[in-house]
């Protein structure tokens, strides 16, 4: 294999594992924030701070060159995992 393309690789194989472990950690902080809602009586889902957090995570994404679209699609993805967690602990 060439080895420029073999760098890559393992910058690109070195990067998505930290993408990886900050889900994880991302999905622990928000498990507690479910837990919280739950024994709170607090709804698992916070439109409003939704719609702030995607508005600043596209000016972000917008800063750092990358498609708001994108990064959308993929907050809105992670958000929409975290409120059906959220409506299990409710549920439970």
């Amino acid at each position: 294999m060439d080895e420029t393309l073999k760098r890559y690789r393992e910058s690109i194989d070195n990067i998505d594992a930290a993408l990886v472990f900050m889900l994880a950690e991302r999905f622990k902080v928000t498990q507690a924030v479910g837990e919280y809602k739950a024994t709170h009586a607090l709804p698992p889902a916070d439109p409003g701070r939704e719609e702030s957090q995607i508005a600043r995570l596209r000016q972000l994404a917008s800063d750092a060159h990358l498609d708001p679209d994108f990064t959308e699609k993929f907050l809105r993805f992670i958000i929409d995992e975290v409120i059906r967690h959220h409506e299990r602990l409710r549920d439970a």
